[in-house]
C-alpha cells in the first residue's frame, strides 16, 4: 500500500509539474502574440518596463523561453538571462544589460549602440552584423561568438587581447 501512495504521489507531483510549466508557457505565448504596446502595457504593470525589448522580440520557440524566464520571477531579474533568446534586427540602443547572459542568442543585424554590456557573457551568440558601436563592453566574454561584421566602434573597454581575438574573426573597429 505505501509503495502504491509513493507512485501515486509522484505522479501526482510530475502532473503538477507539466501543468506549471504548461502555464507558464501558455502564458509566455500568450504574452508575444500581444502587439507591441500592449506587451509594453503588461510589463509596466508588472514593473519591469525597463526590459521594454520584450515588447520588441519575434514570436518563437526561443523567445517564449526567454519570457518565461522573466515572468516567472518578475521580482528578480537584476541581470537579465537572455540564453537562446532571439534578437535579431532589434533596436536595443542604450539598453542596460549589465552581467546579462546572451549565450547562445541571436543579436544578428541588431542594434547596441551605447549599450552597457559590462560584464555581459556572448559565449557562443551570433553577433554578425551587429552594431555595438558606444557600448561598454568592459569584462565581456566573447568565448566561440560570431562576430563577423560586427562593428564595435572604438570597442570601449575590451582588452587589447579581446580586440586583436575579435578583429582576427571579423570584427569591424573604427577608431575615428
Amino acid at each position: 500500500m505505501k509503495i502504491l501512495n509513493i507512485k501515486n504521489n509522484a505522479y501526482i507531483a510530475l502532473n503538477m509539474l507539466n501543468s506549471l510549466y504548461y502555464n507558464y508557457h501558455y502564458n509566455a505565448s500568450q504574452f508575444l502574440k500581444q502587439t507591441p504596446e500592449q506587451r509594453l502595457q503588461i510589463l509596466k504593470q508588472l514593473g519591469i518596463a525597463r526590459y521594454d525589448f520584450l515588447a520588441k522580440m519575434c514570436f518563437n520557440e526561443a523567445n517564449i523561453a526567454c519570457v518565461n524566464r522573466f515572468l516567472q520571477n518578475p521580482n528578480q531579474l537584476k541581470f537579465p538571462n537572455l540564453t537562446g533568446s532571439d534578437l535579431s534586427g532589434l533596436d536595443l540602443n542604450n539598453s542596460n544589460f549589465i552581467r546579462g547572459n546572451f549565450t547562445s542568442a541571436n543579436l544578428s543585424g541588431s542594434s547596441l549602440l551605447n549599450a552597457d554590456l559590462m560584464f555581459a557573457n556572448f559565449t557562443r551568440a551570433d553577433l554578425r552584423n551587429a552594431n555595438l558601436s558606444g557600448a561598454t563592453l568592459n569584462e565581456t566574454i566573447w568565448l566561440d561568438a560570431l562576430v563577423d561584421g560586427c562593428e564595435f566602434g572604438k570597442g570601449i573597454g575590451l582588452s587589447k587581447e579581446q580586440y586583436q581575438n575579435l578583429k582576427s574573426r571579423g570584427a569591424q573597429f573604427n577608431f575615428r
